[in-house]
């Protein structure tokens, strides 16, 4: 699943290519996730022109001059592909099939681009919303504070670990409604930067770990979204292009591998129902 640095990445790109173009057309073959319903959706945006791109988790917005907003969760395997006019007679060749074979969802723009959904899994979802009301989704609503909002100082930070003194900083890390942004790739390459043992209980923390744990956290994030994300899986950007932090990832899907900071090995766990990888050496 894209998480910040991928969904970060997707809404700058399209910032720069798609805010102020009007929608003429709008088709989808899995109607199914399109909310509320594909005919009011459709009859909602025509005519409408973008006039601003956003970030919210990892749901991206696209606001309308209406007054309404677009609003995108990508979830396991979704794609955003922006297809000029001249790039669409060669898009097929160009995105690859993984990326461009599985289209559900497709926006036509006045200037004859196209901005196409693809999603393998059919997962993803789309729903229009009055703008004033996105604050107020159910998924949006539940949300913590951004994992890299100016709000989200170190006292911020730490009064909110205080909340959950009993809960395992590998689990609540993966927490949406704890801070927002952080995924599986992320959680284990910010823990083990920190040389914290996931398991851990966030009342075990010293104060000096959980500084370390926050400032990894935002560095890691940053760091992600200037190499333009992780392409470990399906990631791709607008452009159907791979992002390269992953060239940087020190334990992340590397079980069995040397540790890059001692002689031990990596290794891979469950927690919280995913894998998580870390060092035993090193993480305490």
């Amino acid at each position: 699943m894209p998480e910040l640095p991928e969904v970060q990445t997707i809404v700058s790109d399209l910032d720069k290519k798609v805010v102020g173009l009007t929608i003429v057309g709008f088709g989808s073959v899995w109607k199914k996730s399109v909310r509320p319903s594909l005919a009011k959706f459709k009859k909602g945006i025509i005519g409408e022109k973008v006039v601003a791109l956003r970030r919210v988790g990892k749901h991206i917005i696209l606001d309308l001059d209406s007054g309404s907003s677009i609003v995108i969760h990508l979830k396991m395997t979704g794609h955003l592909l922006f297809k000029s006019k001249k790039l669409r007679s060669s898009a097929s060749k160009f995105f690859g099939e993984r990326v461009n074979g599985y289209v559900r969802h497709w926006f036509e723009f006045d200037d004859n681009s196209r901005l196409e959904f693809s999603d393998m899994r059919k997962f993803g979802w789309l729903a229009l919303v009055k703008t004033s009301e996105v604050e107020k989704m159910k998924e949006i609503s539940q949300l913590g504070i951004d994992a890299l909002s100016v709000d989200l100082n170190f006292k911020r930070f730490d009064e909110l670990l205080g909340l959950k003194p009993k809960s395992k900083i590998g689990i609540l890390l993966l927490d949406q409604k704890w801070v927002a942004g952080i995924g599986n790739i992320y959680r284990s390459e910010i823990l083990f930067e920190a040389g914290i043992n996931p398991e851990k209980l966030v009342k075990d923390l010293k104060i000096g770990e959980r500084k370390k744990i926050y400032q990894e956290m935002r560095r890691i994030l940053r760091k992600a979204i200037k190499l333009r994300g992780t392409s470990d899986s399906d990631y791709r950007d607008t452009d159907g292009q791979k992002g390269s932090f992953q060239n940087f990832l020190k334990v992340y899907r590397k079980n069995g591998e040397l540790c890059p900071n001692c002689e031990g090995k990596i290794k891979r766990f469950k927690l919280g129902q995913r894998s998580v990888f870390w060092c035993p050496k090193c993480q305490k």
